[in-house]
């Protein structure tokens, strides 16, 4: 129908995700205009190439049904022979897919946000799993009656998918944005992401309708005829199928499509158009036994009625229980053409024959009971859905429903015994919903007015339990003075006897609220308390909470090992707690407490636990699972596991659009700036708009781009960085030490060029500058966090001994026994930083005479760097070999020229020299296509060859391998 070139776009988008490039695709148009038609050629043309498809559609009752085209996605796909099997079993393991389907069962395994993040972390796994056989397509149709959780699910989607083998389309009518309309401000988000291809279907041209119809008319139509069709159709392709079926029939044809499509309608006997306004009233989809229940006819005449309406394609079969409208605006005529009374009975009988039917939502009851007016009815119904919503892991639903719940409470008799629940927990319950759909703010308005009607007198327990949830949101929602005004009322006004796991809650709430301004001083005696009541009523969550709190308060001070004991104790309870959140805080916080402390074997062993967790509970897209991941990186990095630390950082997006992105995609940098500084270029380009937004992408994005300026000889490049990210910090901040050093590095190689130069006031300026630097190093090392204070960190005080040795290399005074101090500092388990510095310290040791011993220093630098594949720094380290004459001196390599290649290097040029490109290298090692195509680089260098047919002829003369067809190269 004229969309060659819109499927065209959308199939290359899909082979680029087939590539392992994940795109998506945001389709508007009219109504009519053919999205739907665009959408099924594609899908078909995707089947057919052996791709998974699936496609869910939207509703207008999935504003209070929370993922529905995504259930329908799934639940086709599990009953489609050709993707059961693959599908079933990747559900199977995801209980929180499972859930949505039919005939999944269970209740959630964590309560509301957590549950929200299980689902999504569940989908995003599902469709990497589904990947793994076959590229995926997604298709969600109708996302302008789109439910909150299915939108927030797509701009979830929309941001993580970036080497997925996905391709995810969404379709949307534009004319049915107003202004105000909720998927308007999501698009216009989403519009902003590269990954993000806009394709809007515009009116067709009259000669593509002109086909159009000729094609469905079997015939040529008279001229005259064609062109009155085309002039009315307006572009609109279905609008001109509608037009042509009245010609077809001689009908006259009306003014308004709604006409049009009502005429068809009226064609029908009385039987048939009483079945199809029922069959409105259900919706987009049809259930038959439901439909045929409300009709009140018997099964002889439904089935006639039915059978009369598919014939006239007003309705379509859909799978083995249902139909659909052939086109939405056919449904939306012929309800908007019932008479108010009429549509209300209608409802009635809907909401009378959904009671008690287990396989129907409850929000779908709710949706009837109050279009009929059945106040009663829709009051029960929205709590049970609700609680439906809350199971789904829909927590934006199940707010909306509890909300509407409470709305009606005032005009319900017995309210409390039909809801099952009194209204203070209902409200409880709206308010945890809107906290853990994020909207903080809305929880603890909610909580303030339950806790402001309540009389403490009348039911202490309850009150004291709304305080303590009230005074949790406003922390969440960082109203710290006020959180910490709430929780210490209701501390008072609970009695200490006898003690209950609701008092221990409420005191480690407390003490967490202290932890920030007034009252800090009073966080021991508070999270003490909380700790004993919680050990003597067994309440672990409030227990486990008060220890992280405690390890908080006492890791700035000169505490340091108590703070480590209550980390421990945290991580060992975690295991037995039942709120997930605090047992993933537990686990972060002791990882990142040890690798702090430079314990850097035990942070290896600890964050294997912490990360399977978030794993194994679908939480790792959670904001502290987000927090174990990037821990688990920074300690591979660390330690110079490069190749797993850049596997991991694989993930980290590097089209960003929002600041959580940017602080995702920012710690890519430090691998990338350390191997390539030139690959660093992009992820940099796209983090640039944003750096200025935020302080840790500000600190991470800006530093490593200071770094790569200085690899690349440019000072005043990284200077600028430096100044920026400086003043940015808070003077006391500890990050403030690193900075300092890279800027530290920056003027000293201005001073040292300056001296060279003879430019005595270039090397003043370049001194001067550097003495402020180190200056505002020793005072943030002196006074973080407002205090003489020993709580740098192990790698703080390392930078600090890399600031003092620059900061004598500035000044002329290149002291060996300052860089040695580095390099000890930085020997906790930090090889990188370890080879930095004793580049450094050859180069002391060469201006002192010392050659044999700076040459040992270069050779241990050398020998890191190309373990690590670091070029930036191996190119450094060979600039000063040729300045020092180390080349010369350097040990004889037996065994031929392989000798120079690293071991995971010679595995590469193995699969090279077999004809493998960087991707299959990268498969074959569990590596990254980037990190394969760096140690291609390496080896290219070190045999001093262009290609790689020149590095495996090598490979094969020196015997890596076998000559193809024959024994190795060597023998013959």
């Amino acid at each position: 129908m004229g969309r060659g070139a819109e499927l065209d776009r959308l199939l290359t988008i899909l082979d680029a995700a087939a590539a392992g490039q994940a795109g998506v695709a945001l389709v508007g148009g009219d109504a009519g205009v053919g999205k739907t038609s665009l959408i099924t050629e594609l899908a078909g043309r995707a089947r057919e190439q052996g791709r998974i498809a699936l496609v869910g559609q939207c509703a207008e009752l999935g504003e209070t049904m929370p993922y529905l085209p995504l259930a329908e996605a799934l639940w086709n796909a599990a009953r489609d022979p050709a993707t059961a099997g693959v599908v079933r079993a990747a559900l199977g393991e995801r209980p929180a897919l499972e859930r949505l389907l039919p005939d999944g069962a269970g209740r959630a395994e964590v309560d509301g946000g957590l549950a929200r993040q299980q689902l999504f972390g569940a989908v995003l796994g599902l469709l990497g799993e589904l990947t793994d056989a076959q590229p995926v397509l997604l298709v969600l149709e109708d996302l302008h009656w789109a439910d909150h959780s299915t939108r927030d699910l797509l701009t979830f989607l929309s941001r993580v998918l970036q080497r997925e083998r996905v391709l995810l389309v969404g379709t949307y009518r534009t004319d049915d944005l107003h202004r105000r309309h909720p998927l308007r401000p999501v698009l216009a988000e989403l519009f902003r992401l590269p990954a993000v291809t806009s394709i809007e279907l515009r009116p067709l041209p009259s000669q593509a309708i002109a086909d159009h119809l000729t094609m469905l008319a079997g015939e040529r139509l008279p001229p005259e005829v064609l062109d009155r069709l085309i002039r009315r159709a307006g572009g609109n392709p279905f609008y001109a199928e509608e037009l042509l079926a009245a010609a077809v029939t001689g009908d006259e044809l009306p003014a308004g499509l709604a006409d049009l499509l009502l005429a068809r309608v009226e064609r029908l006997s009385e039987t048939a158009q009483r079945v199809i306004r029922v069959a409105a009233v259900a919706g987009a989809r049809v259930d038959d036994d439901l439909v045929r229940t409300v009709s009140g006819l018997d099964a002889a005449g439904y089935d006639a009625a039915l059978r009369e309406i598919v014939s006239h394609q007003l309705l379509v079969p859909d799978g083995a229980d249902g139909y659909t409208f052939r086109h939405a605006l056919l449904r939306e005529a012929v309800y908007g053409d019932l008479l108010p009374g009429e549509r209300t009975r209608l409802h009635g009988a809907f909401a009378r024959s959904l009671q008690g039917r287990g396989d129907r939502s409850a929000a779908e009851l709710a949706h009837h009971s109050l279009a009929s007016h059945d106040i009663r009815g829709a009051f029960a119904a929205s709590v049970a859905a609700g609680a439906e919503a809350e199971r789904l892991g829909a927590p934006a639903e199940a707010h909306e429903h509890f909300e509407r719940a409470l709305s009606l409470w005032e005009v319900v008799d017995d309210a409390a015994a039909l809801a099952g629940i009194d209204r203070v927990r209902l409200g409880l319950r709206a308010a945890a919903a809107a906290a853990h759909s994020g909207q903080s703010r809305r929880a603890a308005h909610r909580l303030r007015r339950i806790f402001g009607a309540l009389d403490p007198a009348a039911d202490v327990e309850t009150y004291v339990e709304v305080g303590e949830r009230l005074a949790y949101a406003m922390i969440e929602a960082d109203q710290l003075d006020a959180a910490r005004g709430v929780a210490r009322s209701v501390v008072d006004a609970l009695p200490a006897e006898p003690p209950t796991p609701l008092r221990a809650r409420v005191l480690a709430t407390c003490a967490r609220s202290l932890l920030w301004g007034q009252g800090h001083a009073d966080v021991p005696a508070q999270a003490g308390q909380a700790l004993a009541v919680a050990r003597a009523t067994g309440a672990v969550d409030a227990e486990t909470s008060a220890l992280v709190t405690l390890g908080l308060y006492y890791e700035p001070t000169d505490e340091g090992d108590r703070a480590e004991e209550h980390f421990e104790a945290a991580r060992a309870l975690a295991g037995r707690s039942g709120d997930l959140t605090v047992a993933l805080r537990a686990a972060f916080h002791y990882t990142r407490s040890q690798f702090d402390r430079g314990r850097l074997s035990a942070a290896a062993r600890s964050i294997v636990d912490g990360v399977r967790l978030a794993v194994d509970s679908g939480l790792a897209w959670s904001t502290y699972g987000i927090d174990l991941r990037f821990m688990e990186y920074l300690i591979h990095y660390t330690t110079g596991d490069w190749d797993r630390a850049e596997a991991l950082a694989d993930s980290f997006g590097i089209r960003v659009g929002t600041v959580a992105e940017a602080r995702v995609a920012a710690y890519a940098l430090f691998i990338e700036v350390a191997r390539d500084a030139e690959t660093a270029g992009e992820r940099l380009s796209w983090l640039e708009p944003l750096w200025s937004e935020d302080e840790l992408v500000t600190y991470i994005a800006r530093g490593l781009a200071a770094e790569r300026a200085l690899w690349r000889g440019d000072e005043d490049a990284a200077i600028d960085h430096v100044t920026a990210v400086l003043k940015a910090l808070d003077r006391g901040d500890a990050g403030v030490i690193r900075i300092a050093a890279v800027g530290l590095w920056a003027h000293a190689d201005q001073a040292v060029r300056a001296r060279a130069a003879g430019d005595a006031g270039a090397e003043r300026a370049a001194v001067a500058a550097a003495g402020d630097l180190v200056e505002r190093a020793r005072w943030a090392a002196a006074n973080t966090y407002s205090g003489p204070r020993a709580w740098i960190g192990v790698e703080g005080r390392a930078w600090l001994a890399r600031a003092e040795a620059e900061w004598h290399r500035a000044l002329g005074d290149d002291d060996p026994e300052l860089w040695r101090d580095a390099v000890c500092a930085f020997d906790y388990g930090y090889p990188y930083e370890v080879a930095r510095s004793r580049r450094r310290l050859a180069e002391a040791l060469l201006a002192r005479g010392e050659r044999d011993e700076a040459m040992a220093e270069w050779r241990r630098a050398l020998e890191i760097a190309d373990r690590l594949g670091a070029a930036p720094l191996r190119g450094a380290l060979d600039d000063l070999a040729r300045r020092a004459g180390f080349a010369e001196a350097a040990p004889a390599a037996p065994g031929g020229p392989l000798s120079a290649l690293t071991s995971r290097e010679r595995e590469v040029l193995r699969l090279v020299a077999e004809g493998r490109n960087n991707r299959d290298v990268a498969a074959a090692l569990f590596i990254s296509p980037k990190t394969a195509s760096v140690h291609v680089s390496n080896i290219l260098a070190k045999l001093g060859v262009s290609s790689r047919t020149q590095a495996a002829a090598i490979a094969y003369r020196n015997g890596l391998l076998a000559e193809p067809g024959g024994g190795p190269a060597a023998a013959t």
